[in-house]
């Protein structure tokens, strides 16, 4: 991939394709193509087809997804799955019919069974069942991975399958119903303290055990593996480390500066018990990440502020 290469990143004003964006601009990519979802609906063939002939683009990131935590995966089943298939399949069909030079698709690390071994190694996939909160959005990222391969094998696409863990950071997603735990979590402890509460209520028991990666990182990362991997297996990408629910919320409280106390809803779901990522294959290639959770979570707070009242409820 060179500086003046084509290079489509399709899902631009998500997380991670801002990121990635944000990323290939620093190191000095000139040609990056984007486009908003009213010039471009990647759930419409023919709009893709139309994007990929006028903008003949040698490199795509295919980060775009639709997205969200336990509610919204629990509430719109079937708009995670259909539109996470649509975009998936519109987009890797037609780099078959406009041949370029190399894909990336972004899976999750939510393909992964709910129980299988700590920590979870990519051959991991398919091995058990999932987790039932998120299943919808990991059978669309499943079909994404074996779709890839898939046109590699009879097509010769070159693609590459990433699986990235739970990502946060600047340009998240901080709606009340679909975010995922860390920006819910962050938003709330912070309106928790603009109202001078008592107390701050998280679902679940606190237990459950997770890991994040600074998504600054994975574009980092996404851009080296883009120049140093190229083989049909998914690759992981995450920190390697997890701490629990209830120690995120308690980092979380002391950067925003809450002082009221933390309670525990139990009634509520605590999704799978633990999931970290093996990334023993990425650290093999020399790629580790270099935001601390502490960092991360401060840069996102202070961009948070930045932003909150731009934010859909």
């Amino acid at each position: 991939m060179e500086k003046h290469s084509r290079i489509f990143v399709a899902g631009h004003h998500g997380l991670v394709g801002g990121a990635i964006v944000r990323r290939l601009l620093r190191e000095g990519y000139t040609h990056v193509l984007t486009a908003p979802r009213q010039e471009l609906d990647l759930t419409r063939q023919a709009d893709v087809e139309f994007f990929f002939k006028t903008h003949r683009p040698e490199y795509v990131f295919l980060t775009a997804a639709r997205v969200g935590g336990i509610h919204a995966n629990a509430h719109y089943p079937a708009d995670f799955i259909y539109s996470n298939l649509q975009i998936q399949n519109n987009c890797i069909e037609t780099a078959r019919c406009y041949p370029l030079k190399k894909m990336q698709f972004f899976g999750s690390s939510c393909i992964y069974p709910r129980d299988c071994p700590q920590p979870i190694r990519e051959e991991s996939l398919l091995t058990g069942p999932l987790e039932p909160s998120n299943q919808w959005y990991a059978i669309a990222k499943i079909a994404g991975i074996r779709m890839v391969q898939a046109y590699r094998r009879q097509y010769g696409l070159n693609a590459i399958s990433l699986m990235p863990t739970n990502l946060y950071g600047p340009e998240d997603n901080f709606h009340y119903e679909e975010s995922h735990v860390l920006p819910a979590l962050l938003r709330r402890f912070h309106e928790a303290k603009v109202r001078g509460d008592d107390h701050v209520v998280i679902w679940g028991t606190g237990n459950a055990r997770r890991e994040f990666l600074f998504v600054d990182d994975l574009a980092e990362a996404a851009i080296f593996l883009m120049h140093h991997y190229d083989a049909e297996e998914i690759i992981n990408v995450g920190v390697g480390h997890d701490l629990t629910i209830a120690a995120l919320a308690h980092m979380i409280q002391k950067i925003v500066g809450f002082s009221g106390a933390i309670t525990f809803d139990t009634s509520k779901p605590d999704g799978t018990p633990i999931k970290r990522l093996n990334v023993s294959k990425l650290d093999a290639l020399g790629w580790k990440a270099k935001t601390s959770l502490e960092e991360g979570i401060t840069q996102t707070y202070r961009w948070f502020l930045e932003h909150q009242d731009s934010f859909r409820r």
